[in-house]
This record gives structure tokens, C-alpha cells and sequence, in this order.
């Protein structure tokens, strides 16, 4: 055990390891970009990072070098070297590629829009739509980090987490603003479907006038970590309009899980 212990310590201080904490910090920067609704100053980053200014400088300087990061007069925001990712990612990454048709047959089916979210973290992003005849209020782009606290397809992601990871989400969304401070995990247990119920729903949750309706994409680990939904604007639906496509959403979301079963995914 004393050798095991021993053994740990010395590579936790050793420069690999320094250069994993360092990638690490790295990492916590540009995420924070990605969830700043505008160019972010360098004092707020290290504020909302916990880290020191010097250090966020460093970081934001080596992120601008790999263009991950641009700068304008004294703020930072999100640059251009993500673009390139983002295309690969949409054109290769399997999840993405599988989607695209059966959430188009479920729009046409249903007249909604459909939508594939991926859980990132206790976030999850946007990964495909396809709009419904009715348009949204708000133009929701690929990519964006959304709380996992709100939204019908963030809370059926969130629906068979045991108590403690349930603290865990609520800590993460008040660390990243989703949430206000005093947000707890009785409130977010609240929030989530009744147990032995396999769909969420949520009316004016993220999104004002808004309705939606969840399933989670089953996998092999047991755990899911993607999510298919329909939304509406609520003048054009209701809760029971919405809740009828739960069906279609169910045998959408098997199809998926069956077209991922032989893949890497």
C-alpha cells in the first residue's frame, strides 16, 4: 500500500501531470467561451474559471496561437480553428450521420421539430434539427452548451441519476449559471419525470412560449447520454399535441440505438 501511495504521489508531481492540469485549465477557458453569449474580458473569465488573471492569460495567449481564441481590444471569444472541427464533427461522427434521416421522418410524421441533444458534462449540446412546420421563437444553433436542469431533453437525461449525482448536477449548473445559488437537488428532483415514467416534458421552461417532449436513446451501458425531443411553439400545440408524439419519438430514438448498436459509438 506505502509503495502504491508512493507511487501516485511522485506522478502526481510530475510533469506529466503538470501538463495534464495544465490542459485541464486549458479546457475550462474555452468552455466557458463556448457558453458566453459575447466576447468574454479577461478579469471575468478568471473570475468565473477560479483562476488567477496571469494564469487565464497564459491559457487565453496558447488558445489564440492554435486560433482556438480570438481578440478584440480587451475581450476574448470563441475563434475561428473550432470551424474546421465542427464541420468534421457533423460530417463523420456517426450519432450525427445516423440521426439526420429518421429525425427528418419524424418532423414530416409529426409536423414538429425534432431534435438530437448529446450530454457533455452536465451540459448538453445541440447536435441536429430538423425544423417543423411551425418555426421556433428562437434560433438555437448547433452546438450551444444547454443546462441539463431545464428542458425536457435535458431532465430526461437526468431522470435515472441516483442522489448524489443529482447534487452533483445541481453544483455543476450553479457553477456554470445555469442555476441560481441557492438551486438544490430537491428542486431538480422535482423537476424530473415520475419514476417509471420514460418520457420528460416542459412548457416555457428554457425558452419562453415554448413546449417540448423528450425520450432518452437507449445504449448498451445502460446509462443514456443522448436525447431525441419535439418542440412547438406553444400557440400552435399543447401538452397533449406534444404528448401524442411520444410514441414516434420512442420508436425514433430505437431505430437510432439499433443503427449505433454495431458502431465505436
Amino acid at each position: 500500500m506505502t509503495s502504491t501511495h508512493s507511487a501516485g504521489s511522485a506522478e502526481e508531481g510530475s510533469p506529466k501531470a503538470g501538463n495534464m492540469r495544465s490542459l485541464s485549465r486549458a479546457m475550462e477557458v474555452f468552455a466557458e467561451l463556448q457558453r458566453a453569449e459575447r466576447p468574454q474580458r479577461l478579469s471575468d473569465l478568471a473570475r468565473t474559471c477560479g483562476m488567477s488573471l496571469p494564469t487565464t492569460l497564459r491559457i487565453l495567449r496558447v488558445l489564440q496561437d492554435f486560433g482556438m481564441v480570438s481578440q478584440t481590444d480587451k475581450s476574448y471569444r470563441i475563434g475561428p480553428a473550432v470551424l474546421p472541427a465542427a464541420r468534421s464533427y457533423l460530417e463523420n461522427d456517426p450519432l450525427v450521420v445516423a440521426a439526420r434521416p429518421i429525425l427528418q421522418q419524424v418532423a414530416s410524421q409529426t409536423g414538429l421539430t425534432a431534435s438530437l441533444y448529446t450530454r457533455l458534462g452536465f451540459e448538453r449540446i445541440l447536435v441536429a434539427r430538423v425544423d417543423g412546420e411551425s418555426p421556433l421563437r428562437y434560433d438555437l444553433p448547433l452546438g450551444k452548451r444547454l443546462p441539463l436542469t431545464v428542458g425536457a431533453a435535458g431532465k430526461i437525461l437526468l431522470a435515472a441519476l441516483s442522489e448524489e449525482e443529482l447534487q452533483q448536477a445541481a453544483a455543476a449548473a450553479i457553477a456554470a449559471g445555469h442555476e441560481k445559488s441557492s438551486f438544490t437537488a430537491e428542486e431538480l428532483r422535482a423537476r424530473l419525470p415520475e419514476p417509471g415514467t420514460d418520457y420528460a416534458y416542459s412548457a416555457d421552461e428554457r425558452a419562453t412560449g415554448v413546449l417540448s417532449v423528450a425520450v432518452a436513446v437507449p445504449n448498451r451501458a445502460g446509462r443514456p447520454s443522448e436525447s431525441l425531443a419535439l418542440t412547438s411553439p406553444v400557440e400552435t400545440a399543447t401538452e397533449a399535441g406534444l404528448k401524442a408524439g411520444v410514441p414516434e419519438l420512442r420508436r425514433a430514438a430505437g431505430r437510432l440505438s439499433e443503427i449505433l448498436e454495431g458502431s465505436v459509438y
